[in-house]
């Protein structure tokens, strides 16, 4: 093996090893953060959730349940309120981009797809009305004449045999041979 196939390898094996390393990496990094999310989770439900002590009466049970409907309530209209502010900065978002891509002059090319066709249909495409000009391009082509020599003559007498299998050839010849009697 030569000297350059030899640094390929190392370039290689080190670029596998960088790969390994950067996901290792990213793994516990996601493994610490995932923890961490579940920390922030307990100790905001430790904030905002106090362990329910249940009272003996009835009376003392029915003002629990109506505390308790209320926060549900104060909580819901929260969310709702969250939920519409962060539609409203969603479509600013969208909106902003969209500028930003008038004023830059990029706009987001379609897919293009292969489509087959002459050289007439896409002067046609590209000039509308104006194209008058028929592009037939064998029509530029040179006329070439065959000199006849003396043995195409002589072929040419005795008959083409092409003609003779054509005329053999498909339903109609096999009818006319059985005919004949061949």
């Amino acid at each position: 093996s030569s000297p350059l196939q030899k640094k390929r390898r190392a370039a290689t094996a080190r670029r596998q090893h960088l790969k390994s390393a950067m996901l290792q990496l990213a793994a516990t990094e996601i493994e610490k953060e995932a923890a961490a999310k579940e920390v922030e989770k307990q100790n905001y439900l430790a904030e905002h959730c106090p362990p329910l002590s249940l009272p003996g009466s009835m009376q003392e049970l029915q003002d629990l349940c109506k505390k308790l409907h209320a926060k549900i309530e104060a909580v819901d209209e929260e969310r709702y309120d969250t939920e519409v502010k962060l539609q409203k900065t969603t479509k600013e978002l969208e909106d902003l981009s969209q500028k930003l891509f008038d004023l830059r002059g990029k706009f987001k090319r379609p897919p293009l797809r292969r489509v087959r066709m002459s050289a007439d249909a896409m002067l046609r495409a590209l000039l509308g009305s104006k194209h008058k000009v028929c592009m037939d391009l064998r029509a530029n082509l040179k006329q070439v004449k065959k000199e006849d020599t003396e043995k195409e003559k002589d072929l040419r007498d005795v008959g083409d045999w092409r003609k003779n299998i054509e005329e053999k050839s498909g339903m109609e010849g096999r009818k006319k041979m059985f005919e004949a009697g061949e």
